[in-house]
């Protein structure tokens, strides 16, 4: 098998969640490997940032402002890169977000923002890329960010509540998607990536509610993430790696 990120030097990949941690190094490593990148986020200006420091490069980084648990903001960043940008290539859904409730007594809008993130904004990003796929015949990639919490919820992540939910959600919509392509012969591949604890701006904010879980000098960096995205999108067009776990050496659940 040869791998090679050749076939998407001057395409156009969109990352959501682009302005920290995984998002964000996924973005500059498409950059590096020579692809127009729309970065989405509501911190636009860190993006922004992001481009500063990213130096000379065969590819580009383009900030959009959007709040991914919005449709309007997806439809109008989607409208926009492909007016000036071109037809997307690349999707990686990687915005997600976790609040502090309960699934006992918790507040029904941090459900609903949590699952308008992480689950429905996936399905209409995914569901936006592939109308401009399917209307270019682009042979195109989609890699929703999903965490092991979608496969398994060790009890001490009990306080994590409605996160691990959604993650189990996007291992159902993204299988599903992938059949439901595959019923279609179409060459649109579909891809779940799963990181296990992770340095990140998430995992730090949530240090407090999941106490104890997460060791920092054990845990996978936003780098590691990154190349696997770029690995997995390097694979030829006849394979798909349907899902991708990927655990730092020590984790113990």
């Amino acid at each position: 098998m040869v791998i090679s990120m050749q076939r998407w030097v001057g395409k156009v990949a969109i990352v959501t969640g682009a302005s920290a941690g995984i998002g964000s190094a996924i973005a500059a490593k498409l950059v590096e490997n020579g692809m127009i990148v729309a970065g989405l986020a509501r911190r636009k200006e860190k993006i922004e940032e992001l481009k500063k420091n990213l130096g000379a490069n065969k590819g580009n980084l383009h900030a959009i402002k959007c709040d991914v648990g919005n449709e309007n903001d997806i439809l109008s960043a989607f409208k926009w890169i492909t007016a000036n940008l071109g037809p997307v290539h690349v999707l990686v859904n990687n915005a997600g977000i976790i609040l502090s409730t309960t699934l006992s007594d918790g507040d029904t809008e941090s459900w609903r923002n949590v699952i308008d993130t992480n689950v429905l904004g996936v399905l209409i990003c995914a569901r936006e890329a592939i109308k401009i796929m399917k209307s270019k015949n682009i042979a195109g990639h989609i890699i929703n960010m999903n965490s092991i919490l979608g496969h398994t919820i060790p009890n001490a992540f009990v306080e994590a509540n409605i996160y691990p939910a959604t993650k189990h959600a996007v291992t159902g919509l993204t299988e599903s998607l992938r059949l439901e392509l595959a019923t279609k012969d179409s060459p649109i591949r579909v891809t779940s990536i799963s990181p296990g604890a992770t340095e990140t701006e998430l995992s730090k904010s949530s240090a407090e509610l999941l106490d104890g879980v997460f060791v920092e000098d054990k845990m996978l960096q936003p780098e590691d993430i990154a190349d696997a995205v770029v690995y997995v999108i390097s694979t030829p067009t006849r394979v798909t790696i349907k899902e991708l776990i990927i655990k730092p050496t020590t984790e113990k659940f």
